[in-house]
């Protein structure tokens, strides 16, 4: 399976870039922190050359021992894995639920950092975030450009055009996952074109398509808007760089054509996959294209910055995102995200893990109903946004996945594929 493949393979290739990282910013700590630092860096290189040497090994999974806020719950997890009536009783490396292991392991990264100040708050996958960034700069001007000059005459639009540009967005959004470097094992993968022009060649990848259904929602929702309720979307976000810029444009089109009022965004609170978003990325990317050099894209920047402090947009993370749980525990985990999440009009889940997480990473049989594989979440009416990367797919027409299978049998993991899901709740 692939899930075999990530821990054999892109795991510890991810780990011996992340011990690589630390030994590079050596001086840098020295220059900050004198001695500490240094001390520091060889503590956590130690720490992790030693989880890297379990993982290798299939040694169990140890409880956490950091008194970080949420280690209780890990630990609670971890316990109730090790009861499982048909598990392996002791969890180790691969006899563990893949979804598991990695999340654990990235969870162990953060240690590694987190209990070792003055590091402590060193973001070991900040500079390959950047990286992404910079190497899309062609792909993030194109979309910026497209969009500033949509802006110019969207008051104009009729609901016909209106519905294309969103279904044009909502596309570029759904590529832009195409850019994962915990996927690509911290490789390039960047947005290199302009993500506007393939759009046409790229609709059979779409295996689901719930476009209309979004649309529908949408419209629904702004034509029974009242003074006192607010249409509201929030947007689960994945992956930093140039999938970022694409659900940031997409959030601007939404308030900009009044198809929603307020965009709430829900990132990591830790470093996380690698290039998961986290509130200093967020920051990072729009002040970066207000300050770029380009007219269009410092426009988006300048008024994403304005968003913010209206309060139309807001940014918020929690710590549920980074814990090993899916979706259906949130409500019993975290009732208070779970009734946040309840406030929404429209949850927009960008990404092939918060896919995993929707559907409890089972494998399901391929035209199994979405709706039940959501096992009871059901905050909102909620639509994902994913290429697939990994074994799981719902939802599809009886015969669709086996018949891909018959003449691609990587297509569940190549990133080729897409899917536009929705789900109305209950």
């Amino acid at each position: 399976s692939s899930a075999y493949f990530t821990i054999k393979d892109r795991l510890p290739q991810i780990l011996t870039r992340v011990i690589d990282t630390l030994h590079r910013h050596k001086n840098e700590f020295f220059e900050e922190h004198g001695e500490k630092g240094v001390e520091a860096e060889k503590r956590a290189i130690s720490f992790l050359s030693k989880l890297r040497n379990e993982l290798q090994t299939d040694k169990p999974v140890t409880p956490l021992e950091d008194e970080l806020p949420d280690a209780a719950l890990w630990n609670q997890y971890l316990d109730y894995q090790r009861n499982l009536p048909n598990g392996n009783g002791e969890p180790s490396w691969f006899q563990s639920p893949w979804l598991f292991v990695e999340c654990y392991m990235y969870r162990r990264i953060h240690a590694a950092l987190a209990q070792n100040p003055p590091i402590d708050n060193f973001d070991v996958f900040k500079e390959g975030k950047a990286q992404n960034f910079f190497e899309s700069q062609e792909g993030v001007l194109a979309l910026c450009t497209y969009f500033q000059e949509l802006l110019k005459n969207i008051k104009d639009l009729d609901e016909k055009q209106l519905q294309e540009e969103l279904f044009k967005l909502l596309q570029v959004s759904l590529w832009g996952n195409k850019c994962d470097l915990s996927f690509s094992a911290g490789e390039d993968s960047s947005q290199k074109s302009s993500p506007l022009q393939s759009l046409e060649n790229m609709v059979p990848y779409i295996l689901v398509n719930d476009i209309d259904k979004v649309w529908s929602l949408l419209v629904n929702a702004k034509k029974n808007r009242t003074e006192r309720s607010n249409v509201r979307v929030d947007i689960i976000l994945d992956n930093a760089g140039f999938e970022l810029v694409s659900d940031l444009v997409l959030a601007d089109f939404l308030l900009s054509s009044k198809l929603a009022d307020e965009i709430y965004f829900h990132g990591k609170s830790i470093p996380w996959f690698v290039s998961d978003t986290t509130k200093h990325d967020f920051n990072w990317t729009i002040k970066q294209l207000g300050s770029a050099n380009h007219m269009w894209m410092s426009r988006c920047g300048i008024n994403w910055e304005g968003n913010l402090k209206k309060g139309v947009w807001v940014f918020c993370d929690h710590m549920f995102w980074t814990l090993p749980h899916d979706f259906s525990s949130m409500s019993e985990v975290a009732p208070d995200l779970y009734a946040e999440l309840q406030k929404s009009n429209l949850l927009i889940f960008k990404g092939d893990l918060n896919y995993r997480k929707l559907t409890g990473d089972r494998k399901w049989e391929y035209s199994f109903p979405f709706h039940q594989a959501l096992n009871k979440f059901h905050p909102a009416p909620l639509c994902s946004l994913r290429t697939l990367k990994s074994d799981t797919q719902v939802g599809l027409k009886p015969g669709q996945g086996e018949q891909i299978q018959a003449s691609e049998p990587e297509w569940m993991v190549s990133g080729k594929y897409g899917i536009i899901q929705f789900d109305a709740g209950l």
